[in-house]
């Protein structure tokens, strides 16, 4: 039992949801109901979809060991194809002049890339993303809508607990994530917008 919800919690709550959401979400706080969509969905599109697809690719013909890429060798096609794809989403809307709220959004997700870059090939460590998206989304939300949205704690709670629960983390590489997560992911999301 403990470990389906744990299995659920990785499935659910996976940075690809969080990612996909969280644009029409910061978007939603300044935009009509057309932009929202749009700026939404380029973010979601670029962030989101696209590298999961070839997340999803690689992993069905065997060049990582699964869509949560756990090996860390494996990251170095997904991180830098999530990273091309989302300056290329960036790109689109700093042309579109796409709200700040959205250049921020897009600003924060490249930052905490980046880190997760330097810490997975430079310090050859594999920090969660899982908890790092998670706790990101929470402290953006929370920027945003208020501290009510810090009820999305539980769930980034949940997330974390169930990547060490599976045994595809550490405590220290979830705890280093969700650190990584709250100061690179929402501390940059803070400091743009």
């Amino acid at each position: 039992m403990v470990e389906k919800v744990a299995r659920g919690a990785t499935e659910v709550l996976a940075p690809w949801v969080w990612v996909i959401l969280l644009p029409f979400g910061v978007a939603y706080a300044t935009e009509s109901v057309w932009m929202t969509l749009l700026w939404g969905f380029v973010v979601a599109l670029t962030a989101s979809v696209i590298p999961m697809a070839v997340i999803v690719r690689g992993a069905r013909k065997g060049k990582w060991d699964g869509h949560h890429v756990t090996n860390r060798e494996g990251r170095v096609v997904p991180l830098v194809t999530a990273g091309a794809s989302l300056a290329a989403g960036t790109a689109i809307m700093f042309l579109g002049d796409a709200p700040r709220s959205m250049l921020a959004l897009a600003g924060s997700m490249f930052a905490s890339l980046i880190v997760s870059m330097a810490i997975t090939f430079g310090l050859k460590w594999k920090i969660s993303l899982h908890a790092a998206v998670a706790w990101a989304a929470v402290v953006t939300l929370t920027i945003v809508y208020g501290p009510w949205w810090l009820l999305l704690a539980l769930p980034a709670a949940l997330v974390t607990w169930s990547r060490v629960e599976l045994g595809d983390h550490t405590t220290g590489q979830v705890l280093a994530g969700s650190v990584m997560g709250v100061v690179v992911g929402g501390g940059t999301f803070w400091l743009l917008s």
